[in-house]
């Protein structure tokens, strides 16, 4: 349960959980721990592993070891029954549990599905002691969008569940941005803000992630002081989670976002308005130079540290996505902040991401690059990077970010992964210290994750065919020649997509806000399939002969539906260009036809994904009303939940901003009464007007999107029906042959 206690309090437990507790950040080359330091406790990877695997916890003795001059390492040896794991660090010991499961025990605990039920009662020895070296020291996790699209309203159990995923597969540093709102409120109470103009400038929790990066403010707010303290509660029990595990929670940094009127109350405090991002006025920036800026900076780390703790790394952003720095250097801006990072971190590790012309030279060049990390978004995007010669041999993390908005479409460009990775990695003189696996979104695509997670624990290439067919052994708990043959397809479809323009899907035109010309949901998506459709079908007809002994694996069953729903949404891509031409032709009766089997497909697909809980609609919006006292606090969290998903924002930021739908997903409840609604609206009218002759009537797509995002009706929150039947009736449902799309227009980020 959520903690209710006053501020005082709260901040009183924090500062005693900071006393009580011992900070073990994950090495840094800025701030590493020296070889053979202190030994740790056990016990937080016990307890990790109890959650795992609770019927075999028995069966393995945690051994804390020394970290060698190369870094962190684990091993794995033992008998039948009785094995011992030796790690680094909690984290490590988890990440060599994981290795013995997945290439002894031949199971998976993806993220999400898990064939774990397979275990044998005792579990086997491995060959000899295998022992595993780190082949980088930086292994990051998230976004800053993460808690915006993978689930503002999350609780403390899903919480846990993610940070022991990311121990378990290696990661070492994680971002956690939950609770940030609490420290801005602190912090700029002492300058002249009331609590109440604070609350309507901090937006709600689904949008916060953007606030934090400059762009907006104060949508789906006012927030209340409770939910600010319960969002601190959780995020400094998040912190206190990762450091128990060994691993370093990246807290947000201070680079000088202020609201609006901040010089009026602070004298000498001059602002640079920063103009518009996609139909949001942004917060101000607060001119580094100035001598309040570091009052200011010091304020914020001082609540932070009363919060949460300390951590040797910070994650910030200088003029993000079209910031504007005015008449302000940006190379003395960029010192003040470290500077003041400095000051209240010594040793501390700045983090930026990669992304777009972030970060600026200007910025590498002003400060010590020792206490830089650049977490790279773009690096398995764009042909012919040369990171070392673009960001002057600062330290970076190789990066990918496999979906924007976390979109349900599979597939990943994990083929240049598997290459590109270690090349870059081995050159002479490289600069690249790390991974960091950023999808704007979690929870979906478990075999990229998989696979990019592993390269750092490889100190060679991997075989991208080979370690395929060792996943689908192991995905579903035994061999089998159908899933064999099921990931052989996917592996040479929708996960063998090129580097040059994107690093995502295309998303499903089932989403997309209705047009007969649609080639995307999302503005910003690929117009065009980035794969041969046929792969995903045939895929889903090898998936339904797995032995039945297979099925019954948790992960199976996501696999199916998910491959389902992807086979489905790739039939929208040939079908609109079918209804199109029909009614381009006024050809009623085919326009006709096809209109019903795209009503009939949406209808499928919404039945299908009711068979699970991981594509409902409906504990989203459970969760968000779960953190509200009061019936309007209920109703703002669940309109902040709803509109992150359809509309993200008011009608500029939808329509002329372009982000309707940039969050689109295929779920039970969103696909019946939110896409169906409008694909429903949509068809309608056009066959009136074919009918009639006259035009079709004009339809108010943001008020009748924006009139969904209000309501309060419930969806289910368990699932219904049999994955399996329903699978099988898609595959029924698809042509023989689904015909690629020729390439559309699409907007390039």
């Amino acid at each position: 349960m959520r903690s209710l206690r006053p501020w005082a309090a709260l901040c009183a437990a924090a500062a005693l959980a900071l006393l009580t507790t011992t900070l073990t950040p994950s090495p840094a080359p800025a701030a590493a721990s020296p070889p053979g330091g202190p030994a740790f406790a056990t016990h937080s990877a016990r307890a990790a592993l109890a959650r795992l695997l609770p019927r075999h916890v028995s069966q393995f003795t945690l051994v804390p070891a020394r970290r060698s001059a190369s870094g962190d390492w684990f091993s794995v040896s033992g008998r039948a029954g009785h094995l011992r794991v030796r790690g680094t660090s909690p984290a490590v010991i988890l990440s060599g549990v994981n290795w013995y499961l997945k290439y002894t025990a031949k199971v998976d605990i993806g993220w999400p599905g898990r064939s774990t039920a397979k275990l044998p009662r005792t579990l086997p020895a491995p060959e000899g002691t295998v022992r595993r070296q780190a082949s980088v020291p930086h292994r990051f996790a998230l976004n800053d969008t993460d808690d915006g699209y993978s689930g503002a309203y999350r609780d403390w159990a899903s919480y846990e569940k993610q940070i022991d995923l990311l121990a378990l597969h290696g990661a070492n540093e994680v971002f956690v941005q939950m609770g940030a709102d609490a420290v801005y409120y602190q912090t700029l109470q002492e300058f002249g803000y009331s609590k109440q103009e604070l609350r309507s400038w901090i937006p709600g929790p689904a949008h916060q992630p953007w606030w934090l990066m400059q762009n907006m403010s104060g949508f789906a707010g006012p927030v209340s002081e409770r939910l600010i303290e319960d969002r601190a509660a959780l995020g400094r029990r998040i912190a206190h989670r990762l450091r128990e595990l060994g691993m370093t929670p990246v807290l947000p940094g201070y680079y000088g976002t202020v609201p609006p009127g901040f010089t009026e109350r602070n004298p000498g405090g001059t602002v640079v308005p920063q103009g518009e991002w996609v139909g949001f006025e942004r917060p101000d920036w607060l001119d580094p130079r100035t001598d309040v800026f570091p009052r200011v900076a010091a304020s914020f780390y001082r609540h932070q540290r009363a919060l949460f703790g300390d951590s040797a790394m910070y994650k910030m952003d200088l003029l993000h996505e079209g910031g504007r720095p005015g008449n302000v250097p940006v190379p003395d801006a960029a010192r003040a902040v470290m500077k003041a990072l400095q000051t209240a971190r010594p040793g501390a590790v700045w983090t930026l991401i990669g992304w777009q012309k972030n970060p600026s030279t200007q910025i590498i060049d002003a400060v010590d690059k020792s206490r830089l990390l650049i977490v790279d978004g773009l690096s398995d995007r764009y042909d012919g990077l040369d990171r070392e010669t673009t960001w002057h041999g600062a330290p970076y993390a190789f990066g990918t970010i496999p979906n924007f908005g976390g979109h349900t479409t599979v597939g990943a460009n994990t083929a240049v992964w598997a290459e590109l990775f270690d090349r870059w990695r081995t050159e002479p003189g490289s600069a690249l210290a790390g991974i960091a696996y950023l999808p704007e979104g979690t929870g979906g695509n478990p075999v990229a994750y998989e696979l990019f997670t592993e390269l750092a624990w490889r100190t060679g290439p991997v075989d991208h065919a080979a370690w395929f067919a060792g996943y689908a052994e192991r995905r579903y708990g035994g061999p089998d020649p159908h899933a064999a043959r099921a990931w052989e397809l996917l592996r040479t479809g929708p996960y063998s997509m090129p580097s040059g323009t994107w690093s995502e899907a295309q998303d499903s035109l089932f989403t997309a806000r209705p047009r007969l010309t649609a080639t995307s949901a999302a503005s910003w998506s690929p117009g065009a399939m980035r794969y041969d459709p046929d792969t995903v079908r045939e895929a889903l007809a090898e998936l339904l002969k797995v032995a039945p002994a297979l099925r019954t694996t948790d992960a199976y069953r996501f696999d199916l539906v998910d491959v389902a729903r992807q086979a489905l949404a790739n039939r929208s891509r040939s079908l609109l260009p079918e209804i199109k031409a029909a009614h381009d032709a006024r050809d009623l009766s085919r326009f006709r036809a096809g209109a019903a089997e795209w009503k009939g497909d949406l209808v499928l697909l919404d039945r299908l994904l009711a068979t699970d809980t991981r594509f409902l609609l409906g504990p989203w919006l459970a969760d968000a009303r779960s953190w509200g006292r009061t019936g309007a606090e209920r109703d703002a969290a669940e309109f902040d939940a709803r509109s992150i998903l359809t509309t993200w924002g008011h009608r500029s930021g939808s329509d002329s901003g372009g982000l309707r739908d940039y969050a689109n997903r295929e779920w039970s409840g969103l696909v019946s009464d939110f896409y169906a609604m409008r694909w429903t609206t949509y068809l309608d009218s056009l066959d009136t007007a074919l009918a009639t002759g006259r035009p079709p009537a004009a339809i108010d797509w943001f008020a009748l999107e924006n009139a969904w995002n209000q309501r309060h009706d419930r969806y289910p929150v368990e699932p219904s029906g049999d994955p399996v039947a329903t699978a099988a009736e898609v595959l029924d449902a698809l042509p023989a042959a689904v015909p690629s799309v020729p390439a559309g227009s699409g907007r390039v980020r």
